[in-house]
């Protein structure tokens, strides 16, 4: 596939084959340095308070874009809240329309998870209590209304949350917040001839997912990243709609996972590649100390349910993420990989645990791709309906749940738990899978272990669902309570 510059793409954005292709397969840094999101942090004072807002954000050269965002006009801070205790937040509504910030990666209470059910009308405030007794780990926030989900999070209604014990410098790790601790959340957006955000799926972004044309890091086009001469820890945020990430360094350097989405792993491992699906989160860190810059770049994969008619997907032409441009005024505070973490590996009791099955099901032929119906995409033939609770579960209890994907691959997220993955296609699951996770890519069949170890009432209840979040919206979803 040929990769369009953006004066081409601008002219091409409407257009059918336009879907998959990103501006510049070009590994080249900028003069542009890549900001990041405002830190909040809320671990002294137990209490963050988040605002829902209007903006006009110029994201290129072009025209600005109504937008909008938490506390500013497109995203929201990094929110930095204490693992062990509870913490209190403020989410107010100052939008048109009804939203919501579900905690995605949070395990709380289903009251205050922040999803369908809390949703937040125009001039309310919600008030949920998060009790934290989680390890650290990088989570994220984002508005989660049912139907429309996928444009409110396109506008910016997300942002990232960083949960700490305050023992990373025990670690070796870098901690310093924008300087060796990198926020970055990754996002493909499109934009029209004037460079004003373009949102309006068609047959085939309602059908597959949306996927824009144009790289945005933390709501920024065409930035570098400026690190020390040292190792950097990039904490990467899948805040797409639908887009799949296999990431790598442009140099071949290594990736070393040191965190997947609920917490750390019991030691560092080198990735040549990492897969991050929409949702997912992963802390890696990148030496640096050799002084050279280098750039993240992804392949560009395809996933597409007419890949299952027609004998399409695979892997486009790679494409530029964030160049690294090396700056030596910068303060080095970690120069050596740390060997061993303290993170403690997911390892259930399942052998007499009971088995749930579920189907991520699309609906197939030309009726479904012209369907603007809500029952195009379902769980187990079911599409989502907000009144119908599709089961229940005990407080504590685990739970070996088998996961098929049909047509494409689905990322998969439960709400209120962390859960490990025990197989992918029967076979041991991949490296960055090994951790504790909330969401998992299903490419085929995935065997789970989940655990519930908080309540969730029939009135506010867990949802699990695709996050490809046109699908979501269109009813691959379900809900269900711990009792």
């Amino acid at each position: 596939m040929k990769l369009l510059n953006r004066r081409e793409l601008l002219g091409h954005a409407a257009g059918f084959g336009a879907a998959f292709a990103l501006p510049s397969a070009a590994f080249a840094a900028s003069d542009k340095r890549l900001a990041y999101p405002p830190l909040l942090d809320a671990t002294t004072s137990r209490l963050f308070q988040l605002e829902a807002r209007t903006g006009e954000t110029r994201f290129d050269d072009g025209a600005a874009s109504e937008t909008f965002g938490y506390n500013q006009g497109y995203l929201g801070p990094t929110i930095r809240v204490q693992a062990g205790v509870e913490t209190r937040a403020e989410v107010h509504n100052t939008l048109g329309e009804p939203m919501s910030a579900h905690w995605h990666g949070l395990v709380v209470a289903g009251e205050f998870d922040g999803g369908p059910h809390q949703a937040i009308a125009p001039g309310d405030t919600w008030k949920p209590v998060l009790d934290l007794d989680q390890p650290p780990a990088t989570a994220w926030y984002h508005s989660h209304i049912h139907g429309a989900t996928a444009r409110q999070v396109m506008l910016g209604l997300a942002g990232v949350l960083q949960v700490t014990d305050d023992a990373d410098d025990a670690r070796g790790l870098p901690s310093a917040y924008g300087v060796d601790d990198l926020t970055l959340v990754l996002q493909d957006r499109q934009f029209n001839w004037r460079g004003r955000l373009k949102y309006d799926p068609g047959m085939h972004q309602s059908m597959n997912g949306f996927q824009g044309d144009t790289m945005v890091v933390n709501g920024q086009i065409g930035a570098s990243a400026a690190v020390p001469k040292g190792i950097v820890r990039c904490r990467v945020v899948n805040g797409s709609n639908a887009r799949v990430y296999r990431l790598s360094m442009s140099d071949s350097r290594s990736l070393h996972l040191i965190a997947t989405d609920a917490g750390f792993l019991d030691r560092p491992i080198a990735l040549n590649r990492l897969t991050l699906a929409p949702g997912e989160r992963a802390e890696v860190l990148v030496d640096f100390t050799s002084g050279r810059d280098s750039v993240l770049k992804s392949d560009d994969i395809i996933n597409s349910a007419m890949g299952g008619m027609m004998g399409g997907g695979g892997f486009g032409s790679p494409f530029t993420v964030l160049p690294f441009a090396v700056d030596t005024t910068l303060p080095v505070r970690i120069d050596a990989l740390p060997g061993s973490l303290d993170g403690q590996l997911p390892d259930l009791a399942v052998k007499d645990a009971p088995v749930r099955r579920l189907s991520l099901d699309m609906s197939m032929g030309m009726g479904m791709m012209f369907s603007r119906s809500g029952n195009r995409f379902s769980i187990n033939g079911a599409s989502y309906d907000s009144g119908t609770l599709n089961f229940s579960t005990k407080l504590n209890s685990i739970e070996r749940w088998i996961v098929r994907g049909a047509m494409m691959m689905h990322p998969f997220h439960v709400h209120g738990v962390r859960f490990q993955v025990l197989s992918e296609n029967g076979t041991a699951p991949r490296a960055e899978n090994r951790g504790w996770k909330d969401t998992v890519l299903v490419d085929g069949e995935v065997e789970l272990a989940m655990k519930f170890e908080k309540p969730a009432s029939a009135a506010a209840p867990y949802m699990y669902h695709c996050h490809i979040l046109e699908h979501e919206d269109g009813g691959m979803m379900g809900q269900f309570s711990v009792a």
